[in-house]
């Protein structure tokens, strides 16, 4: 049975309703694109299977890590052809993830979720187990099938951004969330599953390895030098200028002094502020148009799509050093060559040392000679 059509917001906020298993769906809408929005979104007539159980977590005692065990992942979608995408548009012969015959930005609660649907307390680190509450949502960023990221109008691009905004506010209000994180997987050579454009965004019911080393040297570094890290790190790259690659009023993207990858960029807000939620209207619209100005730069590397993860680090939502946190993008791509990928082996994958085939300063040069500077096509428009 289909689940009602839920009104839209009166703020002109997404457009919610329910697919027919209870996941929610929101529909967010370019603005100043001439279109008419909806006052209700179409009902799902599939009839699903009920949701899986929450997962089970099992914590490693010996890297001080959570990790998920979540089975019924095995069944999910496997690189479909495009009259099968499940993220296309549903129309009168199929019906997909998404009901209305055509969308701008849709966000919907993952049918195989690596966490939730569950939601609870965040988890103690002396249980050896724990559920795998939190939630997992998938953000097609175009109805086109064939659409990518780089590929974006400045509008739509904007719209994901409203759309990760909100949803990085709500999320981090869900009891026992964490961290949200925002991430894009491009390409099957990272391993990707629906080459339809799309990413996706977790709440986490634990605060992530990475972040929580991040913030471990944020707070040496204070109580060594009595400075902020992020803002050293920023201010170094921008003397040194070698490794930049794009340059805002409000962020700069740059490669890295230690890059690991191939192909790195870091795309960081010139104050320290924890998550997208925090941002200013102004430092949205300057964000959307820089990325997509790093991404076209990195298409631009290479005649084929270059694969690539893209992953936004925000602040946990209750950890003591969130103020002094700076949420930034980190883009990685494995490919080192037109016909090259750096595969994670012995010392990497094994090690977690990293030996690097490219050098930092050498990627920035290419990425900056791919397009003109950031600003000067259409003032910092893209």
């Amino acid at each position: 049975m289909s689940v009602p059509a839920i009104h839209s917001e009166p703020d002109a906020g997404p457009l919610r309703t329910h697919l027919a298993d209870g996941r929610e769906l929101l529909y967010f809408f370019d603005e100043g694109a001439g279109t008419e929005r909806p006052g209700a979104a179409p009902a799902d007539s599939r009839i699903l299977s009920p949701r899986p159980q929450t997962p089970l977590m099992r914590y490693d005692p010996l890297l001080g890590e959570w990790v998920s065990y979540a089975e019924h992942r095995q069944t999910r979608t496997h690189l479909p052809p495009a009259s099968e995408c499940p993220l296309c548009p549903s129309g009168p012969e199929r019906a997909t993830e998404i009901p209305a015959h055509g969308y701008d930005v849709a966000v919907f609660e993952n049918r195989f979720p690596a966490f939730g649907p569950g939601s609870g307390g965040s988890p103690d680190d002396s249980a050896a187990a724990a559920p795998a509450a939190g939630r997992c949502e998938v953000v097609a960023f175009a109805a086109e099938h064939d659409a990518s990221f780089a590929g974006l109008s400045l509008e739509r691009a904007r719209t994901v951004m409203r759309a990760w905004v909100h949803r990085t506010a709500e999320l981090s209000r869900i009891p026992g969330v964490a961290q949200v994180s925002i991430f894009e997987n491009r390409g099957a050579e990272i391993g990707v599953t629906l080459h339809h454009p799309h990413g996706q965004i977790y709440a986490y019911p634990f605060a992530t390895p990475r972040t929580l080393r991040q913030l471990e040297s944020v707070q040496a570094y204070k109580e060594e030098t009595g400075g902020e890290l992020f803002a050293d790190l920023l201010a170094r790259e921008l003397r040194d200028g070698s490794r930049i690659v794009a340059r805002g009023k409000l962020w700069t993207a740059y490669v890295p002094y230690a890059a690991r990858m191939p192909l790195e960029v870091h795309v960081v807000p010139h104050r320290n502020v924890p998550d997208l939620a925090s941002l200013t209207d102004e430092e949205q619209d300057e964000l959307s148009g820089l990325y997509l100005d790093v991404l076209r730069r990195i298409e631009g590397l290479y005649p084929t799509p270059t694969p690539y993860i893209a992953a936004w680090y925000q602040a946990p939502v209750q950890h003591a050093g969130r103020n002094s946190y700076r949420m930034h993008l980190q883009v990685t791509s494995p490919r080192r060559a037109e016909n090259k990928l750096k595969y994670l082996a012995g010392s990497e994958a094994a090690m977690g040392a990293f030996i690097a085939d490219v050098s930092p300063e050498e990627t920035a040069s290419r990425l900056r000679r791919v397009l003109p500077p950031f600003g000067i096509r259409t003032g910092g428009k893209a």
